[in-house]
């Protein structure tokens, strides 16, 4: 398997290395693995601080928020070395767009979140959403050069 299903190779032009997005990517999901962490552990510290209304949240949606999370943390691992790999930079970029729809409806709608709370993860969503779609033709909206071709 010539390479690996990371992208671990020097791109061609002397570059190598993970670029800039690839880094706040993996910061991003380094951010979302503490706060998957914190969702599963038994104080749900940062989870219940995200929520109004309730001292903690209950095991059963902090589980749930928890997995959701750690979903989209490993899609922003996988992508940070695998700008190239048009679904998988989708896949990334619409978890972030359904990050922000979950946050407004609970915010909104529902009044379960205080915006001040969310103000992190609005934070690291929008700019990660921002960002991809700067980059939207430099990585996710075509091939890496020399071409696509496995063995």
């Amino acid at each position: 398997m010539a390479g690996g299903w990371i992208n671990w190779k020097k791109k061609p032009g002397g570059g190598g290395g993970v670029p800039a997005l690839g880094w706040w990517l993996i910061a991003v999901g380094t951010f979302h693995s503490a706060f998957t962490w914190s969702c599963f552990s038994g104080s749900r510290t940062l989870c219940s601080a995200t929520y109004s209304g309730t001292s903690s949240v209950s095991g059963i949606h902090g589980r749930t928020v928890g997995v959701w999370t750690l979903l989209s943390c490993t899609l922003c691992f996988l992508c940070a070395f695998n700008l190239h790999s048009k679904p998988l930079y989708m896949a990334t970029f619409l978890s972030f767009v359904y990050g922000i729809a979950y946050l407004a409806v609970e915010s909104l709608i529902y009044h379960t979140i205080l915006f001040p709370s969310s103000v992190p993860f609005i934070f690291f969503a929008g700019t990660s959403i921002a960002w991809i779609l700067l980059e939207w033709n430099s990585h996710g909206g075509h091939a890496p050069p020399g071409g696509t071709k496995q063995p």
